[in-house]
């Protein structure tokens, strides 16, 4: 097994792992606007706080340092069309899912101050969320579309 084959493994890896913990926090996360059980949110905001922490994290450092790496061994121009739309499209993800992230935490506290004080969330807790859930459809759109453009490699 080559250095590269190791690192290209990597990068799919990470990519999965960056993909599907998003999707899947992002489902139990909004699964969780559903029920008005304060306990239920709390639980599910913290474990996409850690998940978040744990997982895409390391996945969104690991993906362009990979991905640099495989462009450079491989010998592609960093310039070309497909590799400019998707460092583009990751920006705009990355643009996206560092507010999210600051959203969460606020959620979590938002949630842990209402089961304290025995009150309902605040209006701003709603707001934020409905924020919350916006940013990640053009992440997501945008990760689709790296997807492709990683598989396919059009010139």
């Amino acid at each position: 097994m080559n250095t590269y084959f190791i690192v290209k493994i990597i990068h799919v890896l990470s990519s999965t792992i960056l993909f599907g913990t998003g999707i899947c926090i992002a489902f139990f996360m909004w699964r969780s606007s559903f029920t008005q059980d304060l306990q239920q949110k709390y639980f599910a905001a913290r474990t996409t706080v850690l998940a978040d922490t744990l997982f895409t994290f390391p996945a969104v450092v690991i993906q362009p340092a990979t991905g640099f790496w495989m462009i450079w061994k491989a010998g592609y121009n960093l310039t070309d069309f497909w590799l400019l739309l998707t460092y583009a499209l990751y920006i705009i993800a990355g643009c996206c899912w560092l507010p999210v992230v600051w959203i969460q935490f606020q959620l979590k506290k938002q949630i842990e101050l209402s089961l304290q004080q025995n009150t309902p969330l605040p209006a701003r807790y709603h707001r934020l969320f409905r924020w919350w859930f916006a940013l990640g459809w053009p992440a997501f759109m945008a990760l689709i579309v790296v997807f492709y453009l990683m598989v396919t490699k059009p010139l």
